[in-house]
């Protein structure tokens, strides 16, 4: 009986051990990711609307409103700047996602966002999620055209451009 014991308990150890090196292996070790600044996340960018700032920042702030498991902290409207936090499903952990609206002219707007787990040494890229989940939101509300301006060319038919639901205008 002690040894059958022994075989499961050395067996469920060594299947932890496999899961942990699988998952470590998959996602980088980090906890915190930002929109453009983040090497193990190249396409996770700064999107651009072609919406005013103020819509951008009142589509924003309704849509961390609207989300389960995300609460809005602050929305500056002077700053262009929305802090919220997003609760993740399993554990409960909390992660801090900061939200810049950048104006670029009137009618271009480009959003940075930036998501931090508050512990841990790593998020098992749950805020690389949380931008993603954000940036999903923001297109469904808005409904403005978004585009990449490192795609754009002199071509007539300005390939960065696209509509809503045209498919993703980040590089992959």
């Amino acid at each position: 009986m002690k040894r059958k014991l022994l075989v499961s308990l050395g067996v469920t150890v060594g299947l932890i051990v496999t899961v942990l090196l699988v998952t470590a292996s998959i996602w980088p070790v980090i906890n915190e990711v930002e929109t453009g600044k983040t090497p193990e996340y190249p396409n996770i960018r700064p999107q651009y609307y072609s919406a005013e700032p103020k819509r951008v920042f009142e589509a924003a702030q309704t849509r961390i409103e609207s989300r389960e498991r995300w609460k809005l902290v602050e929305a500056d409207p002077q700053s262009w700047q929305i802090e919220a936090t997003h609760e993740t499903y399993v554990f409960g952990f909390v992660d801090d996602v900061t939200i810049w609206i950048e104006p670029v002219t009137d009618f271009v707007t480009r959003v940075r966002v930036r998501s931090a787990s508050r512990v841990g040494k790593g998020d098992f890229g749950q805020n690389a999620r949380n931008i993603r989940q954000f940036f999903e939101a923001l297109d469904d509300r808005l409904g403005a055209v978004k585009f990449d301006p490192d795609e754009l060319g002199s071509s007539t038919d300005q390939p960065g451009l696209r509509e809503k639901g045209a498919g993703p205008a980040e590089k992959k």
